[in-house]
């Protein structure tokens, strides 16, 4: 197994691209199935969650072909079989968009139940019941879920709770129902708008994405077309935390602002600079942070997914601030690691309660699941000391040469494997 080797204390400056949204990407990659026409989708982030998927598609019949690293055609006409399952498939969150995307081109789908991180309860009991009211028989047996029906006919659909992974799975299947269908109290996230956007390029009649009512009007058939994912906000959101623990002066590029206001907003609340451009943000930081609350919430609210590394800034920052968790249960399992680099930390239910600490101390840590794991590296970026971050399979699952693109930046992280590597590297770092 792979693992970062950080020394920490050295500040960022310079530029850092972002890629494409690995969250928008899963589920367009899922959609260009629906159509027998050859679709080029780019600018993709060459992580695994993305492979994982792309070998799935290939595998039931789907032409795959990787232009490069970041661009891929794939050409649905050659599928054969809509079961979807093996071993790697179910490590993943996103499978479940191929049920959504074969349902509404097949009218029938057997997909293995989804993985992921573990972060908490993550029911697929919405999707469900979206498919149901259009008319979907829906089995769960043997890992599998099994979705048929003879036909698919629009309805409304009013969401119990905001869920992004049901509001794109029904959105799929509708795009190819009979009739109009109505989906309420949908999710708003950037992805969302991402996906219903790259359908309306194949044809489909997608209309309110980005606000809590999406209304679909069902087309018989979609057609080719080019599309490029959107930049990544998580990613972008890391490096400019990143910035704001090591210290330093960095242009993060290839941003759409508006989507990283709830991340901007709250580093300027803990002492930062930040200056907006069309497709950038600059991140000035002295290291000095200021202690705040932050509550995680569905989009424009503050992230989930940015949980973790906010909290490892407010372990640095002056007097006591409060995280809470409104969407995941188990999405503070980075605590105990983040305890050992010396953070002073309480956690009560949903609530963090953080004790501000003048610095961290590197010392070895795991990572627990994805944006847990990207946590830790910018703690060790900030820490006094070397680093070692075990697990570091779950941050690949998401970030694309994270130790690169740091290491750009003026950080200094190695990626290594094994105990031998580990040593070695520590002696030449300090």
């Amino acid at each position: 197994m792979d693992q970062y080797v950080i020394k920490g204390g050295n500040s960022l400056h310079g530029d850092v691209v972002i890629g494409g949204a690995k969250n928008a990407a899963l589920a367009i990659l899922a959609a260009a199935v629906m159509t027998d026409e050859t679709v080029t989708i780019d600018n993709l982030p060459n992580v695994r969650d993305i492979n994982v998927l792309l070998q799935a598609i290939a595998e039931i019949g789907a032409r795959v072909e990787r232009v490069n690293e970041h661009k891929v055609r794939i050409n649905g006409s050659f599928i054969q079989d809509v079961r979807v399952d093996n071993e790697f498939i179910r490590k993943i969150r996103a499978s479940y968009y191929l049920i959504g995307a074969l349902l509404g081109k097949y009218k029938k789908a057997e997909v293995a139940l989804p993985g992921g991180c573990d972060i908490g309860s993550r029911p697929i009991d919405l999707h469900m019941k979206g498919f149901r009211a259009m008319g979907a028989k829906v089995d769960i047996a043997h890992g599998n879920i099994k979705v048929e029906a003879e036909v698919l006919k629009g309805t409304h659909i009013y969401l119990d709770k905001v869920s992004v992974g049901a509001t794109i799975n029904i959105m799929m299947a509708a795009a190819m129902a009979e009739g109009k269908t109505v989906i309420e109290n949908a999710a708003k996230e950037p992805h969302v708008v991402d996906v219903a956007n790259f359908l309306n390029g194949m044809g489909a009649n997608i209309r309110g994405a980005g606000t809590d009512v999406i209304r679909i009007v069902g087309v018989e058939k979609l057609h080719k077309t080019e599309y490029s994912i959107i930049p990544d906000q998580i990613e972008a959101g890391t490096f400019m935390f990143a910035v704001a623990a090591a210290g330093g002066d960095v242009m993060v590029k290839n941003v759409i602002p508006k989507h990283l206001e709830a991340t901007t907003a709250k580093l300027l609340e803990v002492g930062c600079r930040v200056e907006e451009f069309d497709d950038a943000v600059r991140v000035i930081s002295d290291g000095k942070l200021q202690h705040t609350q932050v509550t995680t919430l569905p989009y424009p609210g503050f992230p989930t997914d940015m949980q973790p590394q906010m909290a490892v800034l407010l372990g640095m920052a002056e007097g006591t601030s409060t995280v809470t968790e409104s969407i995941f249960e188990n999405r503070f399992k980075y605590v105990d690691e983040l305890t050992r680099m010396g953070a002073d930390i309480k956690v009560e239910s949903n609530i963090a309660i953080i004790n501000g600490v003048a610095r961290y101390t590197g010392a070895r840590v795991n990572a627990p699941d994805l944006r847990a794991g990207a946590a830790l590296v910018i703690a060790g970026l900030a820490a006094d000391g070397v680093t070692v971050v075990d697990d570091i399979y779950y941050v690949e699952r998401g970030y694309e040469n994270l130790e690169g693109k740091l290491r750009e930046i003026g950080a200094s992280i190695e990626k290594v494997s094994g105990e031998k590597e580990i040593q070695k590297m520590i002696l030449k770092i300090s």
